[in-house]
């Protein structure tokens, strides 16, 4: 499987440089997720903006990363979903209520940061 990961203070980045995430793809995805998440980086932004499709066991992959997030009070954002099919597939299958989509990487950054930024606050509140 073909992807980069850039690692910031705070975050992950891990771009997928797959143009099919399916069946034969999805588990060397999912065990790189785990390998990423449990070297603890604390959140992680998947850009799938060379992904061009998407199947249910593609899904399975992205959706087991944002359980290892989430679970964990961390995120995990999907970004550069550029390729009608695998927007279409998210939209159909109901995934953008669930997971959390940003349009551009600047965007998911931002995210991360604006979150950590509320978990600093909230912190400081309950002292």
């Amino acid at each position: 499987m073909k992807y980069t990961v850039d690692r910031k203070d705070n975050y992950a980045i891990m771009y997928l440089g797959e143009e099919n995430l399916n069946t034969l793809k999805a588990p060397d995805l999912k065990a790189e997720l785990i390998v990423l998440y449990n070297a603890g980086n604390k959140n992680l932004i998947l850009d799938l903006s060379a992904t061009k499709f998407v199947d249910s066991s593609g899904l399975s992959s992205i959706l087991t990363g944002n359980r290892l997030w989430t679970e964990a009070g961390h995120s995990f954002i999907l970004t550069g979903i550029v390729h009608p099919s695998v927007k279409t597939l998210i939209t159909i299958s109901r995934l953008d209520s669930v997971l959390t989509i940003k349009d551009t990487l600047s965007e998911a950054e931002k995210h991360i940061m604006m979150e950590a930024l509320r978990n600093e606050l909230g912190g400081e509140e309950e002292e």
